[in-house]
């Protein structure tokens, strides 16, 4: 959990100084935007309902994902959806990863690549589902 939170601390902070500088109205970089993006983003994805914490292994995921920009695209409103729909692809396809984490929640080099291909092949899976038309009855 200290490997996957290490950047997520620094990266909320920057975030929160950013916030409060751009309520000054100033216009900002594309760095800048940017990273007030994530900030949110990654706000967002540690919201959690109340009285139903997570695994440490789901947040050590979530958070991964997180940091790692794969949420950068994804509208502020639909990130708990993809967090969600992630964690279960990740328990449906990737089990080993899952009990890995589970087993000795630390973020390997190993569990590190298990991770991005199994992100890649999550997204990989979304764009399809996107660019598959819709059936229409008649």
């Amino acid at each position: 959990m200290k490997k996957v939170a290490g950047t997520l601390r620094l990266d909320l902070a920057q975030y929160r100084e950013m916030a409060a500088f751009a309520q000054f109205g100033s216009e900002l970089d594309a760095a800048t935007q940017a990273q007030l993006a994530r900030g949110s983003r990654l706000t967002e994805l540690l919201k959690q309902p109340q009285y139903q914490p997570q695994e440490v292994h789901r947040q050590i995921i979530s958070i991964f994902l997180g940091t790692e920009g794969y949420l950068d695209e994804v509208p502020l409103e639909d990130i708990e959806t993809v967090n969600n729909d992630f964690l279960a692809f990740m328990e449906a396809s990737h089990s080993q990863v899952v009990n890995d984490l589970k087993e000795k929640p630390e973020l390997t080099d190993e569990i590190r690549e298990s991770l991005k291909s199994a992100i890649d092949e999550f997204i990989k899976t979304i764009k399809k589902e996107e660019n598959t038309p819709a059936e229409t009855s008649s």
